[in-house]
């Protein structure tokens, strides 16, 4: 086998007979190659059983001791002109001579194929093709370099051996036998779509049903990485647990694939939850990627199914896959929801087919500083996470939104211009103290200075109720209650000590000289994507020195580490202020169907949400922006260097002159200025109509137009005419264009508008649509801006 560790993900490794699978290190799907080596495997297994019964007798006389009278040792013939690598064509019809002697033991073959005599072509049949498995195991054993993986292969390869020695069955012998935990993984996603699903009508619950089959699938053909891999990977997880499980899918599920003389089992039906947590995080990021990159290959009536439900699924399913207490992971499941057992195969059963189902086998690129992150429903809430909030993010650490960077706009001021005055403002002596007490510094700037100096800290702690208390962080979470209930009179004391003792929720706490002085607590929903903050507050003799400011941007840095980007609050009257100072606002970004029933309603209070950018270093933003008004001064002040001469005045208007273009004063292009384009709005309607059709066609025709040509189906997006009061599409606005119903520009620009705006309400940042959305609105206003209808 080849170098497993550069193997990329879906690749095959040709190697004996003509194949080896898909390397186990690769850590994604069974590639095409891997199935097309496996139909190799049975193409040869047939011409050597379609051989004459002599030709069969040679083939096995290799792997079969001699019977010769004196006791040979010889276990195995070979024969005294072995053909050439590779052997050639024409040398199949040569005659097979039993008479030939052994080059070993100089006896004859027919001597080692004695016990074969009156062996039926059943039987003979069936040993061939553990002889062809042997050589296949032997190239795989000498091509590959992991050790964990070859020693697995060996073991194999001597257990076959021992077969075709003893005309008997290849049994693996271990301390178990599969399947290996209960409920497997199978029983596992069944009582998911149960548990969330039951209750929507049979065609909708048929959706999530084939979506269910997809994962399944996914699953039985992913390749899991080897233990070293893993290990570098995930230094502190359990290496002996997934080493363990990593030999038994290497022996029940993926040898097998090619083997075909031993045992195969799915691998969602012999392991359960522990397999699962182990990939799951790895293999959710590289399928949504490759379903994105391979969008146009998808038939039409799976994209809908692929790009916007199978996220939704997935997320879905990973709070129940990394909850300490989901029900869908007892074996009474069932059981007790439905009053009996349901059948497995009568719910979900992974389809039989020797590849995913949707996905082509292009190898996608994974980020190994995301790939193995832990969202924070996957930890105990009662663990003191090592300082969380006050650990900044370094700019080189990469953002877990990479798609967010943009790339470095080009402008007119020159790189060398810009490095001269950046040398000057990164040294200290170069920028102004600013006096904590002055109108300009920043709210958290004495925060920060009290952390900087070991004053203050910053920790993310919860209750738990299946793990040992922790003295420490029961006495924090009694002073959180202590504060918030001070702080918060209006809020029912027995109300606040729920919450805050709830592991559902966990609380950032400001912790000064030991003791707790503020916090906010917060519950985090990673399926619906945001964070519901419940309380927030500083105890009053600690007000008015900027924590409040820095409590929210340590709160922020901790929602990006872990991926969630909004928050929603309901503020009362007191707190709105607040909250605008911190970015929330009364327009609320994310969907209505994302967060009703997940939030209660505050009567008397106001709904307030904040979008979080990950480019974003929150903590330490207030230095960025000094810094970029120091930049911004420089250059200024380096400009008005350069443009210091003085001209005339003008004396045109003493002429009688009432009014001169602006760009004809002296002086005025060397400042930078530059005149400003107008929108036009066009008078005649035909010209109008012209222009328009030409955006539309050119909008329509943009290869990021597919999702907006048609009216939304309701059966392929349940529920979207109930979240969407207005819809709109192209082919709508085709037909407006040509009854001649846009007699304005505002007309057409406003149902285009539509079309995105319902987009992003009604999909997920992260899904195929909403960045449609985005890129065709950009192409939009390129074109509206070409035509001339608004300003450049």
């Amino acid at each position: 086998m080849a170098d497993s560790a550069g193997i990329q993900q879906g690749s095959p490794a040709i190697g004996a007979a003509g194949l080896v699978p898909a390397a186990p290190g690769a850590g994604g799907t069974e590639g095409s190659g891997a199935a097309r080596g496996s139909a190799r495997i049975a193409v040869k297994k047939a011409q050597l059983r379609s051989s004459p019964r002599p030709k069969k007798l040679e083939k096995l006389g290799v792997y079969s001791s001699c019977k010769a009278e004196g006791a040979c040792k010889c276990n195995g013939w070979k024969s005294q002109n072995p053909p050439p690598t590779p052997p050639q064509t024409e040398q199949q019809s040569n005659a097979v001579n039993l008479q030939e002697p052994c080059r070993s033991c100089s006896h004859t073959l027919g001597d080692h194929v004695t016990h074969l005599e009156n062996v039926s072509e059943e039987e003979m049949n069936r040993l061939l093709g553990i002889v062809l498995d042997v050589e296949y195991l032997y190239t795989c054993i000498h091509k590959e370099e992991d050790a964990d993986t070859k020693q697995v292969y060996f073991s194999l390869f001597k257990l076959l051996r021992k077969s075709i020695l003893q005309m008997g069955k290849p049994m693996l012998e271990a301390q178990e036998s599969p399947p290996f935990e209960k409920p497997s993984i199978e029983q596992g996603v069944n009582n998911f779509v149960q548990y969330k699903f039951s209750h929507l009508p049979s065609k909708e619950r048929q959706t999530i049903m084939e979506l269910a089959k997809m994962f399944l699938n996914q699953i039985n053909y992913w390749q899991l990485e080897t233990p070293s891999q893993r290990r570098q990977r995930v230094p502190n997880d359990d290496a002996a647990g997934y080493k363990v499980n990593y030999t038994r899918w290497l022996c029940y599920c993926n040898v097998p694939q090619f083997c075909d003389s031993l045992p195969r089992y799915e691998t969602t039906q012999i392991f359960g939850r522990t397999l699962l947590r182990s990939v799951f995080t790895v293999m959710r990021k590289q399928l949504l990627e490759q379903a994105r990159q391979e969008k146009d290959k998808l038939p039409p009536e799976k994209r809908t199914l692929i790009l916007t439900h199978f996220p939704k699924f997935l997320s879905m399913l990973e709070e129940e896959v990394y909850s300490h207490n989901s029900p869908i992971w007892s074996q009474d499941f069932l059981a007790g929801a439905a009053g009996g057992q349901i059948p497995i195969h009568t719910v979900i059963s992974a389809a039989s087919v020797a590849r995913p189902l949707y996905y082509s086998t292009s190898p996608v690129s994974v980020d190994p500083s995301t790939c193995g992150s832990v969202s924070p429903a996957r930890k105990a809430a009662s663990v003191l996470e090592p300082n969380p909030a006050g650990e900044k993010r370094k700019p080189s650490e990469p953002l877990p939104h990479e798609e967010n960077k943009r790339p470095r706009v080009v402008g007119d001021i020159p790189m060398d211009l810009i490095n001269e005055v950046m040398a000057t403002i990164t040294d200290p002596a170069a920028i102004p103290e600013t006096s904590l007490l002055s109108a300009h510094s920043a709210r958290d700037e004495a925060a920060r200075l009290e952390e900087r100096r070991g004053v203050i800290e910053f920790h993310v702690i919860g209750n738990s109720l299946n793990q040992k208390p922790n003295k420490r962080i029961l006495m924090w979470l009694v002073g959180l209650q202590n504060v918030f209930s001070h702080q918060l009179p209006r809020m029912p004391k027995e109300y606040i000590t729920r919450l805050v003792f709830d592991p559902k929720h966990k609380t950032l706490s400001l912790i000064k000289d030991g003791r707790v002085i503020g916090g906010i607590c917060f519950r985090m929903f990673p399926s619906q994507g945001f964070t519901e903050i419940v309380f927030c507050a500083v105890t009053s003799n600690e007000q008015v020195k900027g924590y409040g400011t820095h409590l929210m941007n340590h709160l922020k840095e901790y929602h990006i580490k872990h991926e969630i980007l909004n928050f929603l609050t309901y503020a009362d009257e007191y707190a709105i202020g607040y909250f605008k100072k911190q970015g929330f606002s009364k327009d609320i970004k994310v969907p209505k169907s994302k967060y009703v029933g997940y939030i209660k309603d505050y009567e008397g209070a106001t709904l307030m949400g904040c979008e979080l950018n990950p480019s974003i270093p929150y903590t330490e933003f207030s230095v960025i922006i000094k810094k970029q008004k120091e930049i911004i001064k420089k250059l200024i002040e380096r400009k008005q260097a350069q443009i210091r001469k003085v001209y005339p005045g003008l004396s045109c208007f003493k002429d009688g002159v009432r009014q001169i273009p602006i760009e004809s004063i002296p002086g005025i292009r060397e400042t930078g200025w530059k005149p400003v384009g107008k929108g036009k709005e066009l008078k005649d309607p035909d010209q109008l109509y012209s222009t328009l059709k030409t955006i539309l066609q050119h909008v329509k025709s943009h290869q990021n137009a597919w999702p907006f040509m048609e009216p939304v189906k309701k059966t392929e997006a349940p529920g979207y005419y109930q979240v969407i009061r207005f819809p709109m599409d192209l082919k709508t606005m085709s037909e407006r264009l040509k009854s001649r119903y846009y007699t304005t520009r505002k007309l057409f620009m406003a149902d285009m508008q539509r079309i995105f705006t319902n987009c992003r309400e009604y999909n997920p940042p992260e899904s195929e649509y909403y960045k449609c959305a985005n890129l065709l609105e950009k192409f939009f206003y390129t074109k509206i801006k070409e035509a001339g209808l608004i300003e450049k």
